[in-house]
């Protein structure tokens, strides 16, 4: 699969799209903090979070037992984009 279609297909998702609303508006979060906040389970968003993490989109930092997210910071030319639009 081409980088595209992958940006595309992660995107292709109204809880990824939250997902990527809210990690705009905010610096980094946790998976508690973004199931809460789009109301999903904590191991959906957690599956929600792999894709766009293989897509590039966000980026994950693990701090002791908390892993956090945000939107990847060298997104390529295309995912910027579009991220742009969302």
């Amino acid at each position: 699969m081409n980088e595209k279609e992958k940006v595309l297909r992660a995107l292709a998702n109204k809880r990824r799209l939250a997902i990527v609303k809210y990690l705009k508006s905010k610096e980094e979060a946790t998976v508690s903090d973004i199931s809460e906040e789009i109301k999903l389970s904590f191991r959906s968003t957690s599956r929600h979070l792999a894709i766009l993490f293989a897509a590039s989109i966000v980026a994950r930092t693990q701090k002791g037992l908390e892993v956090y997210y945000r939107l990847f910071d060298f997104p390529s030319p295309f995912a910027s984009s579009i991220l742009r639009l969302i």
